[in-house]
């Protein structure tokens, strides 16, 4: 099993990338002076930005994590799907849940030419170790940690947290977590295996061309759902005092089939535990691909409510937006959105949230959203409220923006020969018009300014050309720029 064996390399990483940043500058061919300046430029900023502040590793911050895990089985997506015989699809359409092979081919087929992430649950057992063993022999398959809370968990104990993580994980699941992680949960004899579906830009399978690299998850998890381990982490969250309290995972249950009342029981009771925290600890609940406007309406009763800090991606957040506005749930949006676009949306979801908890008759037992960090993959922005207990908002953004090409390319070290900028030369704080445009300064590139009662930052990506692993990016960014602002 793969457990990322470059993490203890991370506290060097800034270095080694000034490094092969400076190596790039001497040996750079002249005719792509001109890109490379900009790309060097810009990574050495986003550097600079996420060394304004430094992790105390004397008092390192506690951060409880929940729930569940699984072991992530990765492969190239089109190579399975042709080696078990499955053909491309003339049909593509949306499922909310997978019975059948045909189901398969036309739920991928739909996601992977815009290049939209998904995750969805299977009802076919017998299909889905079919998958299994089509994947054990498929050419550098890799298996990993998987689940939100494990990735998020890694990345918090790697950039220097001590970490409670709740879930029921397998003795060798347990064996190769990061140090500095303490588990919550009962042991479970054998780990639930996801099946990470990856493609990169331009991969075709058929007639359909991927307009970018992601990933198509499918899984028959019947552990996860149930947040087994709510109890054990009720029990040690008290002792163990966190700084912040980490949700993921939540969407194992979209369209599980629960019986009549279970989810609703179960989410109730994680309300309960959200809710007896200290208000001083913060609350982040990290989005993900939801399909069921059931569970995105109990997430708004139950869990947003409790959350002062959310996170999500390009997807996921018109998806809530539609929500919060009495819509349907978006099942695909744009995949590469502008910066004005998911900007605007930033602002109507914050202020819907916020006037909902002034508007509740139970204002004093849930919190404002203080901090909205979207992460694109062209870009990363963050909302913080002023005053709030959110610091270090730009190097944050910073952070978030460099762990996003970490992550993908599977290294440590930002090689710029390696990278693109997909951000406009200048880009609008709103599609309103009149808005005023903010230029991409490569010397500092995360921009901040101030609106309202919140700050706004936003910092451009250096896009991996050459992917390593799509799957995790979302918890990876989110958990690094956190561990900034705890």
């Amino acid at each position: 099993m793969e457990v990322g064996g470059r993490l203890p390399w991370m506290k060097y990483g800034s270095l080694v990338s000034l490094c092969v940043v400076l190596l790039a500058l001497w040996f750079r061919p002249p005719q792509n002076a001109v890109l490379d300046n900009r790309l060097d430029a810009v990574l050495s900023s986003l550097l600079r930005a996420e060394r304004k502040v430094g992790m105390n590793n004397v008092d390192r911050p506690k951060v409880a994590v929940g729930f569940g895990g699984c072991i992530d089985l990765i492969v190239d997506g089109v190579a399975l799907l042709n080696k078990i015989g499955l053909m491309p699809s003339d049909q593509p359409l949306h499922h909310d849940y997978l019975e059948n092979a045909e189901q398969l081919a036309q739920s991928f087929a739909y996601f992977f030419a815009p290049g939209a992430a998904a995750e969805r649950f299977m009802l076919n057992d017998t299909l889905f170790s079919e998958l299994v063993e089509g994947a054990r022999d498929v050419p550098g398959n890799r298996w990993s940690i998987g689940g939100n809370a494990p990735v998020i968990a890694g990345r918090m104990a790697t950039e220097g947290c001590d970490v409670l993580l709740g879930g029921r994980f397998s003795p060798d699941f347990t064996d190769v977590l990061p140090q500095h992680i303490t588990v919550a949960g009962e042991v479970l004899e054998e780990q639930d295996i996801h099946l990470i579906l990856e493609y990169p830009t331009g991969a075709s399978w058929g007639r359909y061309i991927s307009r970018r690299a992601n990933r198509y998850i499918v899984h028959s998890d019947n552990h996860n759902p149930y947040l087994a381990s709510m109890d054990e982490f009720a029990e040690k969250l008290k002792e163990f005092r966190p700084d912040l309290v980490v949700v993921g995972g939540l969407q194992m249950m979209d369209n599980f089939p629960f019986q009549t009342g279970e989810r609703d029981a179960l989410l109730s009771h994680l309300a309960d535990l959200l809710s007896s925290s200290s208000p001083h600890i913060g609350i982040h609940f990290e989005m993900a691909s939801f399909v069921e406007e059931s569970i995105m309406e109990d997430l708004l009763r139950y869990v947003v409510p409790h959350a002062d800090s959310l996170g999500m991606n390009e997807q996921e957040l018109p998806n809530l937006l539609s929500i919060l506005k009495g819509s349907n749930v978006t099942l695909l949006s744009d995949p590469n959105p502008r910066v004005a676009t998911v900007l605007d949306q930033m602002r109507e979801v914050y202020h819907i949230l916020n006037q909902r908890h002034k508007d509740s008759d139970e204002a004093s037992n849930s919190k404002p959203l203080t901090r909205l960090h979207v992460h694109t993959m062209a870009f990363q922005a963050m909302i913080v409220t002023h005053g709030s207990q959110w610091k270090n908002t730009m190097s944050a953004t910073a952070k978030a923006s460099l762990t996003a090409n970490r992550h993908v390319c599977g290294s440590n070290d930002i090689d710029p020969s390696k990278a693109r900028l997909l951000m406009d030369d200048s880009f609008s704080v709103s599609q309103q018009e009149g808005s005023q445009r903010i230029p991409l300064q490569e010397s500092r590139a995360v921009s901040c300014w101030h609106e309202n009662d919140y700050e706004i930052c936003v910092a451009p990506v250096l896009v991996c050309t050459e992917v390593y692993q799509t799957a995790g990016g979302g918890d990876n960014i989110s958990a690094a720029g956190l561990v900034l602002q705890i």
